[in-house]
């Protein structure tokens, strides 16, 4: 039987082994997309406790406790800190097979050192030695935590009202926003929207009275993005949105809704339609990555939404038809030579084809992998979404061009993700190999593990400019 989590973990073969070892552990990691908190980073945040760092914010685990009969109170609530550890340390015997299980223990393993399993036996002795690391260790702080998984590039998830000031350039790490630019485009709730256009003139410092005005004073913003480094958008999406409009109906729709009225769902359809073409041509002109992720579902439970809000544990993946509005939306870009290079990540598997085989018809030959498909995300960022989404990929496109894992997280403990990652695609490439489906001498020996250094660090070095050059 072999040992949990030993060295060889998820490595199924002595040339899985050899690839993870000598060429994809080794590598720096590029966190392109994540949703840590910038102000943590430059204060080096130093953390009250394992449970701080560990449970707060954390929605995997919050769903999990939630489904094994916790109540609210030791999850969300004012339970303290050592009762809350302790219904997770409780949880955790229970998430055998689900991914929750690997990661606990990889984070406790190779930021704390301690390899004991998490259960209601071990709790209170792994609580009090994480604990004193935390508040003894000079290394244990933000910034630390981040040195000692070896991140070269951070780029965090920041509105474009955000001002930015926490992304300075003498925090050691390099930290750079990105533009999330999802509230300029919600007009379905009224109310709201108008007090987030109030805030982005406020930001921009001008008045904003008509669409024309809109448009400039989020161009302001990015070009203000962009003199703090940033290089990135993402846009997170229920669906891609392709309606046809005229200039003339979404400057009707604009000043309808900012002057107190509601937009139809046709007239929210067209909006975010030209909202995302906007967005387009801006991150174009500037020769920034524009990310997509789609699919999810949101705030299905309205009760617990209320009572806590947004970004909880209770969003699930989505099911809409989106690839004729993706293609079209691709296709008016392309043809008008507005296509910037491109990630888009599905949060529904049954999409998984469909995506490969989209980013196929835009590529066009300007730059290795210009259209990428994102790595499994969000409800599908373990060893089996990780596993399809590369299969799937090497089937329809090229594997050996992909920008590999990010993040996603916000947490300080996220980053054996990457460890996770690297570890499943060498076992993929590896048993092709024993299985002798790749060839492994001279040339070809030599391209697959390049290959495997390329998807775990060079790949992203080269496909974002704000990475270090070659």
């Amino acid at each position: 039987m072999k040992t949990f989590l030993d060295e060889n973990f998820l490595l199924q073969s002595a040339t899985a082994q050899e690839l993870y070892h000598r060429h994809a552990a080794v590598q720096p990691i590029i966190d392109y997309h994540c949703h840590l908190d910038p102000a943590l980073i430059a204060s080096d945040h130093r953390f009250s406790s394992i449970t701080e760092l560990w449970l707060s914010g954390d929605h995997y685990k919050w769903r999990a406790m939630r489904t094994n009969g916790i109540d609210e109170h030791f999850i969300t609530g004012d339970a303290s800190d050592w009762e809350k550890f302790k219904a997770w340390a409780f949880t955790v015997p229970y998430t055998l097979r689900n991914p929750l299980y690997h990661w606990t223990h990889l984070e406790l393993k190779t930021a704390f050192g301690i390899d004991k399993r998490l259960n209601p036996d071990t709790a209170r002795e792994i609580y009090d030695a994480c604990n004193d690391r935390l508040q003894h260790d000079p290394a244990f702080t933000a910034r630390g935590l981040i040195r000692h998984y070896n991140v070269e590039t951070i780029c965090t998830t920041d509105d474009p009202v955000d001002d930015l000031h926490h992304h300075r350039s003498d925090l050691g790490v390099n930290m750079f926003p990105a533009w999330r630019p999802d509230k300029a485009m919600a007009i379905d709730d009224g109310a709201a929207w108008r007090t987030y256009v109030q805030r982005l003139a406020e930001a921009a410092d001008m008045e904003i009275r008509s669409f024309g005005d809109f448009v400039d004073a989020l161009q302001r913003r990015h070009d203000f993005f962009h003199e703090h480094g940033c290089r990135l958008s993402d846009h997170g999406l229920d669906m891609f949105y392709a309606d046809p409009y005229t200039d003339t109906e979404i400057s009707r729709i604009f000043a309808s809704v900012i002057d107190g009225g509601e937009a139809s769902p046709a007239d929210v359809r067209k909006f975010k339609s030209a909202m995302l073409y906007v967005f387009a041509v801006q991150d174009h002109a500037s020769g920034w990555v524009q990310q997509y992720h789609y699919g999810a579902m949101r705030n299905n439970n309205s009760r617990m939404f209320r009572a806590i809000g947004a970004d909880t544990g209770y969003d699930s993946i989505g099911q809409w038809q989106t690839a004729e509005a993706m293609s079209h939306f691709l296709d008016l870009l392309d043809g008008e030579g507005h296509l910037t290079k491109t990630i888009i990540y599905n949060l529904n598997p049954s999409d998984n084809a469909m995506v490969a085989t989209m980013i196929g018809n835009f590529q066009d030959g300007s730059v290795a992998g210009k259209l990428q498909w994102g790595s499994g995300w969000w409800f599908l960022d373990q060893k089996d979404g990780m596993e399809r989404q590369m299969n799937t990929l090497s089937l329809l496109g090229l594997l050996s061009r992909f920008v590999g894992m990010l993040t996603d997280s916000r947490s300080f403990l996220s980053y054996p993700r990457h460890e996770y990652f690297r570890r499943t695609l060498c076992n993929l490439i590896g048993n092709d190999v024993e299985q002798g489906l790749i060839p492994y001498t001279g040339y070809e020996q030599q391209r697959v593990r390049q290959m495997v250094e390329d998807i775990s660090y060079n790949n992203a070095r080269r496909y974002f400019t704000m990475c270090p050059a070659d």
